[in-house]
């Protein structure tokens, strides 16, 4: 089992950018990033007229576009569907602690199955990842924390109260070829992520 790297995410959203021809035309990657994303808006909201639900609130810091975009295509590549805030939702203005927006996320929690909590460098700085963790798993309870990581490591040791949230880690299917997630609670403790979105909890290995 692996966790997810800041690498690999990394070339996951430039090798979208490559070959949808945005690379060049701006500053930097992650201004292409979000650049990129914001034009799957239209998209995304034809998707959310017919379903309105999605099996992951995704919730990370403003700040990792480029990563959270990685990590948005490599968990739709597995088979996924994954609500970001500021693709379906662009107007809302996360720099700013507002009801108003905090009651826009309220509803989109409610559509969603599970919080991922993209856990990188910067979530520490976020204003709102805290508070989207508390009301995700007073509501539903299925949370979960997703460490972004500068290399691939065995186990994830979460900080302070994260510790306390079950982790995701990514790897193939024993006996096949099929990439999914897996939900840990510790290292020999885990399900894949499919039984636990169901709310079957992590199995002793």
């Amino acid at each position: 089992m692996s966790l997810f790297t800041e690498s690999s995410l990394r070339t996951r959203a430039q090798t979208q950018l490559r070959t949808t021809n945005y690379g060049g035309l701006y500053e930097s990657v992650q201004t292409r990033a979000k650049t990129f994303v914001s034009g799957l808006i239209t998209e995304q909201r034809q998707f959310s007229a017919t379903q309105k639900t999605y099996d992951i609130f995704l919730s990370h810091s403003s700040t990792d576009a480029e990563l959270v975009m990685g990590l948005k295509l490599t968990i739709e590549d597995i088979g996924y569907s994954v609500y970001i805030d500021w693709i379906e939702d662009p107007l809302l203005n996360r720099s700013q602690v507002t009801k108003e927006t905090a009651l826009v996320l309220q509803e989109r929690m409610k559509q969603c199955k599970s919080l991922i909590y993209a856990f990188s460098e910067n979530a520490t700085n976020s204003k709102w990842m805290p508070w989207e963790l508390g009301y995700f798993d007073g509501l539903k309870g299925t949370v979960a924390v997703l460490p972004i990581s500068e290399s691939t490591k065995w186990n994830f040791i979460g900080s302070e109260y994260l510790g306390i949230y079950n982790y995701i880690q990514i790897d193939k299917i024993s006996g096949t070829e099929t990439v999914t997630l897996w939900v840990y609670e510790k290292s020999d403790k885990y399900i894949i992520f499919r039984e636990w979105l169901t709310g079957r909890k992590p199995m002793q290995r």
